[in-house]
């Protein structure tokens, strides 16, 4: 396992940056494992903790079903949005993509990101993951993390 360096949110980039994920990243939703990675990436923003993207093909078949809506990232594009199913659980706009991320983004294409606060638990190697603030965000905050992480009361507009 690779531990977890020190971080601290306020040196993370912007524009934000990608980088390949060492960890292994489980995903929970009622006791289900949707999804299990060795291959994922994640995006650093300035003031954000980092939101983490899973290949689809390392999420449980039949766990994502298309939902409505999308939304626009000025660096990332257009995203699209999923339920996320396990047994009789729904976690409505639980997950969503850029099938078509800007060229800076392309290595996130067919890769998934999770709201954390939407699943049951999440993992970034040994560590558990607590959801970024607020109910925008879909950073996953980990122990190792340090300085303000953005989206909570007062912090949107920065």
């Amino acid at each position: 396992m690779t531990d977890l360096r020190t971080e601290n949110v306020q040196d993370y980039p912007r524009p934000p940056a990608v980088e390949r994920v060492p960890q292994r990243l489980r995903v929970l939703l009622a006791g289900t494992e949707i999804a299990n990675s060795t291959g994922a990436w994640r995006v650093l923003e300035t003031h954000h903790a980092p939101t983490y993207y899973i290949p689809t093909q390392d999420i449980l078949p039949g766990a994502l079903r298309p939902a409505p809506g999308s939304s626009h990232c000025e660096w990332k594009g257009r995203a699209v949005y999923f339920d996320v199913l396990a047994e009789q659980t729904i976690a409505p706009r639980g997950a969503w993509s850029y099938p078509r991320a800007t060229a800076g983004f392309a290595q996130i294409e067919d890769h998934v990101a999770f709201y954390p606060g939407a699943m049951s638990a999440a993992w970034v190697g040994a560590y558990a993951v607590t959801a970024q603030p607020g109910d925008f965000y879909g950073g996953w905050v980990t122990s190792n993390l340090t300085g303000i992480v953005k989206g909570g009361p007062g912090t949107l507009g920065w």
